[in-house]
């Protein structure tokens, strides 16, 4: 059950890390020519709509964060 655990977990941070690198990657790309993908206007959404959440969305930000680190 462990080595279970240990791959899945492993897994999960491999394709956590791709996640990061694309989203970078489109942030750089949105830059460069314009947003094509629209990256940082759904992230300026995200922003957006946990600020009109107020408190709710401050908590659900530092949950993020801290699930991040």
């Amino acid at each position: 059950m462990k080595e279970v655990m240990a791959r899945l977990t492993e897994w999960l941070g491999t394709f956590v890390e791709l996640l990061k690198v694309m989203i970078v990657l489109g942030v750089a790309i949105g830059i460069l020519y314009g947003d094509i993908f629209g990256v940082i206007t759904n992230i300026g959404n995200v922003m957006k709509s946990m600020g009109q959440q107020g408190l709710a969305g401050l908590v659900a930000l530092a949950l993020l964060v801290t699930w991040y680190k």
